[in-house]
């Protein structure tokens, strides 16, 4: 199942960047669409304020995804670490949660969906890691606890 394919059409208002400055933070991003139609979600991370994340969530309608095990996403991204988020509903509080490192190059990263733990503001919680039944929010976020800037180009995201 494809959740999200990007091309030179893409539309991209779905796609919304979230940073630190929630709770304070000075931290900035953008995403958008390159000249290659690859989404692009790329800013800076600033530790002012006790800041330190920015992130970029795509929304839509409820998918059951109870078929599926893993998520496979191609990304170039700048040698830093990543999280790719789940939410299995959009109003719940917590996330899914699996890192990923990048390198200069596109790479297919196969993320298992039986390894996604559940956190909330960075914590961990005593809960069954993604129970992979409903899916109504994906995340892309970079918190390295450190001041950096950031570009990672997305291609896709596809669910198997």
């Amino acid at each position: 199942m494809e959740i999200f394919k990007f091309n030179t059409k893409s539309d991209i208002t779905n796609w919304k960047t979230i940073n630190d400055v929630v709770m304070g933070g000075n931290s900035n991003s953008l995403f958008t669409l390159n000249d290659a139609g690859y989404g692009v979600f790329s800013g800076k991370v600033s530790l002012e304020n006790d800041g330190g994340f920015s992130m970029v969530q795509y929304h839509f309608d409820a998918k059951n995804v109870s078929t599926f095990s893993k998520v496979y996403i191609k990304v170039k991204g700048d040698g830093k670490n990543y999280q790719f988020r789940i939410k299995s509903k959009a109003a719940d509080k917590h996330s899914y949660i699996a890192s990923f490192n990048t390198t200069l190059n596109w790479s297919i990263i196969e993320i298992p969906f039986n390894s996604m733990y559940p956190a909330f503001r960075g914590k961990t919680l005593d809960l069954p890691n993604y129970p992979a039944e409903q899916m109504e929010q994906i995340a892309f976020l970079i918190g390295n606890k450190k001041e950096e800037t950031f570009k990672l180009e997305i291609d896709s995201i596809i669910l198997e």
